[in-house]
């Protein structure tokens, strides 16, 4: 990558008069140009700490709640879209869709670098939500000993299939054929009851462009779906994270086709058992929290649940995440 493709000026983003967006030019694929795009918002005078917010599948960032709350904290706001995401999503491209999870190590490493090295943090919490969750576990595991991640916050990561026994043996088992010989064959789909749910128009708190996460998600391929596997694999025989860890998530798991009434106080998405059996895995030190009443994304969940997870947000980032920066 050139020198002159790593100036990409800041420009107002989507969300308005605080928020700023680059984009950040990536090795191409087989389907071409390939992007990623960082957002940020920064505390008056700026900071010397930071947040990376990454996100889930069949999303991308617009929870400007979680910025604000960062923000009051004394912390400048970043947030990336990852490759065929939200704002890094192009025409030519399979939405959502990636070979290998480690592929993601390309915007996050640049991220990181633009944050620390271009823009003078001395201190960096990785936070993620869902699928984000799992790419930035595995990333921090990869990177651990280099000082780049300070702390990592994790909101309702995806640590495995929430799915029967079956599925999640013998099934992974034909996902990792059929997604080695036809990585683009649709295996799944993604229900409509959680979006509809969250969105205004559907009678939802929240407003966000529905091309970049619609209600019945993007097809679920068999290329993505196995590096996802893949990774549930690694985490599973357990990672060495050497950063403090906050692991957070509901304090229930439902289904939405069956027990629509509780949507709006459970995971939908996620079993929450198979986050807390988890997060012991990730590394030495993990705090985890489980919010009574919490929906799949903790940061969208309806009050009191909402302002339970950002107090012990900020619980958690008082005890752990350092005010200055720890020599290196």
């Amino acid at each position: 990558m050139t020198t002159t493709q790593h100036q990409d000026e800041y420009r107002e983003d989507v969300l308005g008069p605080g928020y700023e967006v680059r984009t950040l030019p990536l090795r191409p694929d087989d389907e071409g140009e390939v992007v990623a795009t960082l957002v940020r918002s920064r505390v008056p005078g700026g900071s010397r700490r930071a947040v990376l917010y990454v996100h889930g599948f069949v999303d991308y960032f617009f929870q400007t709640d979680l910025a604000d709350a960062w923000r009051d904290a004394g912390f400048d706001f970043y947030a990336l879209d990852l490759r065929k995401y939200g704002r890094s999503l192009r025409a030519h491209q399979t939405p959502n869709y990636i070979p290998a999870l480690e592929d993601y190590d390309e915007e996050l490493d640049e991220a990181a670098r633009i944050i620390r090295e271009d823009e003078g943090h001395d201190v960096l919490v990785v936070m993620a939500h869902s699928t984000g969750g799992l790419v930035t576990s595995l990333w921090a595991h990869r990177r651990r000993g280099r000082g780049i991640v300070d702390a990592l916050a994790l909101n309702s990561p995806w640590f495995d299939l929430n799915a029967s026994l079956f599925q999640r043996t013998f099934g992974t088992a034909a996902v990792h054929r059929i997604g080695t010989l036809r990585p683009r064959v649709v295996v799944g789909k993604v229900g409509s009851a959680y979006g509809r749910y969250l969105h205004r128009e559907t009678g939802g708190a929240w407003e966000y462009d529905l091309a970049w996460k619609p209600h019945g998600g993007f097809p679920v391929v068999a290329g993505w779906l196995r590096a996802v596997r893949r990774g549930h694999a690694e985490l599973n025989r357990g990672l060495a994270i050497d950063c403090p860890v906050l692991v957070a998530c509901s304090d229930a798991t439902s289904n939405p086709t069956t027990e629509p009434d509780r949507i709006s106080s459970t995971d939908v998405v996620l079993d929450v058992a198979h986050i807390a059996g988890r997060a012991p895995k990730l590394g030495r030190l993990v705090t985890l929290v489980r919010i009574a009443g919490g929906i799949h994304d903790l940061a969208l969940s309806p009050e009191p649940a909402r302002a339970a997870f950002f107090a012990e947000l900020g619980r958690w980032h008082r005890a752990y995440v350092p005010s200055v920066a720890a020599d290196r």
